[in-house]
């Protein structure tokens, strides 16, 4: 979030972050907006009135909010970076072609959680990240962009992590940039980069350092 909200007040990025919602209070991502002068706001996953957050009612209670607060600002693109909730298919297809999550594999590889322990445990040789937008279907949206990094011998959850997370704080603002160029759009449920239906994802190689 923090890349991506610098890359567009430095205008490399030829857009605005009007606002950085979370569901979480006290978070760095919300310390770090409100440094940077954004506009904040918490949306609590468990709404007051509501016992059990993990229900079908809390659920619909925390989106409605949630939805109000993104519509107040009208945005073009909402973009997930560290938002760990996973949305309804209603809610999602609201914006359909204009919400964009990262994962942390190469997708179709290794959706869900603890994805570099997944890895390792494969014996894998690549790993990366993937740039997708968002169905409902989780993490399995049009793949936009992957980064590919090396697995090194006697890498841990811990180094590998970091090697990923490195590389996504170069693709995820790529792509975001290729949007604001209009060079990157959705039609009619599939991606279009320059014109050109993609079948499928750049790569970008990273080396292990």
């Amino acid at each position: 979030m923090a890349t991506i909200a610098r890359a567009c007040l430095q205008q490399r990025i030829a857009a605005t972050v009007p606002i950085v919602i979370s569901d979480r209070p006290g978070v760095a991502g919300i310390t770090t907006a409100q440094e940077l002068g954004i506009e904040t706001q918490v949306v609590p996953w468990k709404v007051a009135g509501v016992a059990d957050a993990g229900t079908p009612p809390a659920r619909a209670a925390f989106e409605l909010t949630l939805g109000r607060c993104i519509e107040t600002h009208a945005p073009d693109l909402v973009v997930l970076a560290g938002f760990m909730r996973v949305l309804s298919g209603p809610f999602v297809e609201r914006y359909a072609g204009r919400m964009l999550n990262i994962h942390p594999s190469l997708l179709p590889k290794y959706t869900g959680l603890h994805t570099h322990r997944r890895v390792l445990e494969a014996g894998d040789t690549t790993h990366g990240a993937s740039v997708h937008f968002v169905t409902p279907k989780l993490d399995g949206g049009p793949v936009i962009l992957q980064s590919q990094v090396p697995v090194k011998a006697g890498d841990t959850e811990v180094t590998l992590a970091a090697r990923v997370q490195a590389t996504e704080h170069v693709i995820y603002p790529r792509v975001i940039e290729w949007i604001a160029a209009s060079r990157l759009e959705w039609n009619e449920g599939q991606p279009l980069l320059d014109d050109k239906l993609l079948r499928n994802p750049v790569v970008e190689y990273f080396d292990a350092d």
